[in-house]
């Protein structure tokens, strides 16, 4: 049997999903992208998982489409390849970001090393993104294949680095190192290469000791505050307050900060 594309692993109440085909440099094949959505399901039905971590094996995290089997016919389809690709994109690799978006737990990702093309959608799909010293993002899409940056991509680098920097990235084809990347508001943090995967565990222990609908109400805060005027967020946020404040969550913060002790949260 072969060996699995993405080993799953655990560490305490942290699921680990590790890319491991890191003689190929982890690409986003269909094979992948069926494994990953398996760890979203597998993670979503596990209450016991409080955080999940992704990372990659070896010299990559994700160096975006496998194209040496990009689009590869059905018997019988006789259709040009757009029309494959974006049928299997609707059916199959936006569904893995839409997975990674929806999980009721926090999501990591450690960038280890090379993260191009789709890739940077995986990475950026994450709550939080640590990356190793070394690690870049590049986006080779539009000076490389003449086609727009995707799984999410777009949406993910213009909010978080801005339009112009997202055009240039897109445009000119360079790579964001990990320390620029910092700078721009691409990824939280950058360490040292051999620290990558001691730092990223404990930062996911951290976020798994966060409240249970910590990580959702976060997202759903922020693309809220996305669209709304201010005295929309400003009501979004008050409407928020009256259900979250009735959460055994806030009693046990309240408790805890008057006993000047760490929240447990369940």
């Amino acid at each position: 049997m072969a060996a699995p594309v993405i080993r799953y692993e655990r560490d305490g109440a942290v699921a680990l999903a590790i890319f491991d085909r890191a003689e190929r440099l982890n690409p986003l094949s269909v094979e992948f992208q069926q494994a990953l959505r398996g760890v979203c399901a597998q993670v979503r039905e596990d209450r016991s998982v409080r955080a999940l971590l992704l990372t990659g094996e070896g010299r990559a995290f994700c160096v975006g489409a496998d194209l040496s089997s990009l689009g590869q016919p059905a018997p019988g389809d006789t259709r040009s390849l757009g029309p494959r690709v974006a049928e299997q994109m609707h059916a199959l690799s936006n569904r893995v970001i839409l997975d990674l978006r929806e999980l009721p737990v926090p999501v990591l990702s450690a960038v280890n090393g090379a993260c191009a093309g789709a890739g940077v959608g995986i990475a950026l799909a994450a709550d939080v993104v640590l990356a190793a010293k070394s690690a870049y993002f590049y986006l080779p899409f539009l000076p490389k294949l003449g086609i727009v940056p995707d799984l999410g991509t777009t949406w993910f680098i213009e909010r978080l680095a801005g339009r112009g920097r997202a055009l240039g990235l897109s445009l000119l084809g360079d790579r964001l190192a990990a320390e620029q990347a910092v700078q721009w508001g691409v990824a939280w943090a950058a360490v040292d290469d051999v620290a990558l995967r001691s730092e990223a565990l404990a930062l996911a222990h951290r976020l798994a000791k966060l409240p249970s609908h910590a990580a959702v109400e976060a997202r759903r805060a922020y693309d809220a505050a996305a669209i709304n005027t201010l005295p929309q967020q400003l009501a979004y946020e008050a409407e928020r307050q009256r259900e979250l404040l009735d959460k055994p969550s806030f009693i046990e913060g309240v408790q805890a900060f008057l006993a000047k002790r760490e929240p447990r949260f369940d």
